[in-house]
């Protein structure tokens, strides 16, 4: 059950704001964030070593895209095509508008189900497969959006319940400062109230091996805004810890 966190200030110099947790198995090989695709170079995203796509990334042209499993649909499955694809897909094109309209013409079926988050500084849209006909597509409102492996902003999912305040209350990421405590923290805090599961902590690990394996903070430029670039900072949690680390820019 990865975790993200989308913060839509529309009128700021940095529009959106994106903080990120994925789950996975220990042992699931993947690379760090950087330019991995000879075909694709004005992409930086994490690599997964075990089907070649990503969980998230960000391109050039300031798009951003995630992808997250749904309830009972971890790893990957005989016959369908891994869902790591999407956000290669996704930043293929320069705007999430275009993103979202070819994604959204996807055959479902050729995918397990997915929750996929498409957003640049003007537009955001989730995308939903959850078995239906044709693949959902919503926009995102402004304001702060947290999603995981349900629906957006379910109050089902107690880590989004217990998450949310927190993430309003914080002092969200400052960019132009180099300041992304208060962020960075929430993401890789391990505390949960008493009597609450593992997973309702916002970092975990649990005896199957099944834990939060790395934390991804976004942050996307306002069109216009001069000098800047995409900013994507990344830290790894296991198999083995790396502290936060600067991707973009650089």
């Amino acid at each position: 059950m990865c975790t993200l966190v989308i913060l839509r200030r529309p009128e700021h110099d940095w529009p959106v704001l994106l903080a990120a947790n994925r789950d996975e198995m220990i042992d699931r090989p993947a690379l760090p964030p950087g330019r991995h695709w000879p075909d694709r170079d004005e992409v930086v995203a994490g690599m997964d070593l075990l089907a070649g796509g990503s969980w998230l990334g960000v391109n050039d042209w300031g798009v951003a895209a995630a992808v997250l499993n749904r309830h009972g649909s971890l790893g990957p499955a005989a016959g369908r095509r891994s869902r790591g694809e999407l956000v290669l897909e996704a930043l293929d094109h320069a705007d999430a508008v275009a993103a979202a309209s070819a994604l959204a013409r996807l055959d479902p079926a050729a995918y397990r189900t997915f929750n996929l988050i498409v957003i640049d500084n003007r537009d955001g849209f989730w995308l939903r497969h959850a078995n239906g006909p044709r693949i959902e597509v919503h926009p995102l409102d402004d304001g702060l959006s947290l999603i995981a492996a349900g629906d957006l902003d379910e109050a089902e999912t107690r880590r989004l319940v217990l998450a949310r305040p927190r993430f309003a209350a914080a002092q969200p990421p400052d960019p132009d400062r180099g300041d992304w405590t208060a962020w960075q923290d929430l993401l890789g805090d391990t505390s949960r109230p008493p009597g609450e599961p593992a997973s309702a902590a916002l970092r975990f690990a649990t005896e199957s091996g099944f834990a939060t394996v790395s934390s991804a903070l976004v942050a996307l430029p306002a069109a216009g805004f001069a000098g800047q670039r995409p900013h994507y900072r990344f830290a790894q949690w296991l198999p083995q810890a790396t502290p936060w680390t600067g991707i973009l820019p650089g």
